[in-house]
C-alpha cells in the first residue's frame, strides 16, 4: 500500500498530550487528536453518536483495504456495513458489531492516525461560489468543483466536512492555516480482475487474480423503481473528471429539463470524478457529490460510491474486467 498522496507534501505526525494542561480557551475539541489517538474499545460497544473511538476505528478499517465511507465518527450504516465486510473477510461471526477479537485484528503498527496538514495554495484552486440545483444551469459552468477548501480537504482525507470543521473550530481554512486531519490508508496498489455488487449489503467487492479482497467499498445502488442491473457485465471503459450526459428519455427527468444536456466534469458533479462504463448500456459504476448521504439515498440504478473509493478503484480497473450484481 502506498503513502497517502498528500503525506509527502504536507504531513506531520500529531503531537499527543504536551506536558503543561492548555488553558480553557486553547483544549482540543472533545474530537481530538489526543482524544482518538489513546481511544480503546472497553467491552461496551461503540458509543451512540458520535465519538473518538468510532473516529478510530473507522480510520483502522479504512487502512485495512475495508472502506467505511466517510470518516465522520458516527455509529451508523456505514460503519456497521464495514465492520460486517471485515468480518466476512477475517473469518469472525458477522454481526457488524465492534468486540474484542475484531478490535485486535484491527490493530498495525502504522503511522499516528491524526496528523498536521498546512492549508496550500491548491486546496483553494478551483473553488466555485455555489452549485444550482437546476441541471440547464450546471450545463453552463465550465466545472463542478468544490464549494470550499474544507471540503476538498475533507475528501483528500476521506473525511466528512462537517467533521474536519469540528475538529478545527478555530481555523478559517484559508491558505497557511495548520488544521488536523485523519491519516486513512493511501492508494491501495494490484489490480482487479473481477468485480462484486453486493446490492443486499450495499458494498462493492473487487477481487485480484488470485480471488483474495484487494478493496471493499460501501455503495448506493438502484430502488425497486430503478433497479441495479442483474447478472454479469464488464467494465466497457474508464473515465476520470468525466462530463456527464443527461438523457431525460432514456434515465430519469430532473426538474423542468426535458431535453439532453452535457453537464461539465467536477467532484460536484453528479457522478463525481469517475465514471466506470459497463457493457450495460447506460449503466456504471461512478463517484458521489455527497458522500456522508451514501447509505440515505439510493441510486437511479447506477452504483455510487464516494468520489475517493471511485478514484481508487479507477486507478485498479481496466476494460474487460467483469462485474456481477449478487442479489
Amino acid at each position: 500500500m502506498t503513502a497517502h498522496p498528500r503525506a509527502a507534501a504536507a504531513l506531520a505526525a500529531t503531537a499527543l498530550a504536551a506536558a503543561l494542561a492548555l488553558p480553557a480557551a486553547a483544549q482540543e475539541p472533545a474530537l481530538g487528536p489526543e482524544a482518538i489517538e489513546t481511544a480503546e474499545f472497553d467491552g461496551d460497544g461503540l458509543p451512540e453518536g458520535q465519538s473518538a473511538l468510532t473516529a478510530k476505528l473507522q480510520v483502522l478499517l479504512d487502512r485495512a483495504a475495508i472502506s467505511p465511507g466517510v470518516i465522520d465518527g458516527r455509529k451508523g450504516g456505514m460503519t456497521e456495513s464495514a465492520l460486517r465486510a471485515f468480518e466476512r473477510r477475517e473469518g469472525f461471526p458477522e454481526d457488524g458489531a465492534l468486540d474484542a477479537d475484531v478490535w485486535q485484528a484491527l490493530q498495525s503498527d502504522g503511522p499516528a492516525l491524526t496528523a498536521s496538514y498546512t492549508i496550500t495554495e491548491q486546496d483553494h484552486a478551483n473553488i466555485v461560489d455555489s452549485l444550482p440545483e437546476d441541471y440547464a444551469r450546471l450545463a453552463e459552468m465550465d466545472w463542478l468543483g468544490y464549494t470550499s477548501a474544507a471540503e476538498k480537504i475533507a475528501e483528500d482525507f476521506h473525511m466528512d466536512v462537517d467533521f474536519l470543521q469540528a475538529m478545527n473550530p478555530a481555523s478559517s481554512f484559508a491558505v497557511g492555516d495548520e488544521i488536523t486531519v485523519m491519516q486513512p490508508a493511501g492508494r491501495q496498489e494490484g489490480e482487479v480482475a473481477r468485480i462484486e455488487i453486493d446490492k443486499p449489503n450495499s458494498r462493492l467487492v473487487a477481487y485480484d487474480g488470485s480471488g483474495a479482497v484487494l478493496v471493499n467499498y460501501p455503495v448506493a445502488v438502484g430502488s425497486d423503481q430503478t433497479p441495479s442491473p442483474s447478472g454479469t457485465h464488464e467494465v466497457v471503459a474508464v473515465a476520470v473528471e468525466p462530463t456527464y450526459s443527461y438523457l431525460p428519455d432514456t434515465n430519469f427527468q430532473q426538474g423542468d429539463n426535458d431535453e439532453p444536456l452535457t453537464l461539465p466534469p467536477g467532484p460536484n458533479g453528479p457522478v463525481g470524478l469517475v465514471w466506470i462504463d459497463l457493457s450495460k448500456p447506460t449503466y456504471g459504476l461512478h463517484g458521489t457529490p455527497d458522500p456522508a448521504s451514501l447509505f440515505n439515498a439510493q441510486s437511479h440504478g447506477c452504483v455510487r460510491m464516494t468520489n475517493w473509493d471511485a478514484l481508487e478503484l479507477a486507478h485498479l480497473t481496466g476494460q474487460g474486467v467483469t462485474v456481477e450484481f449478487l442479489e
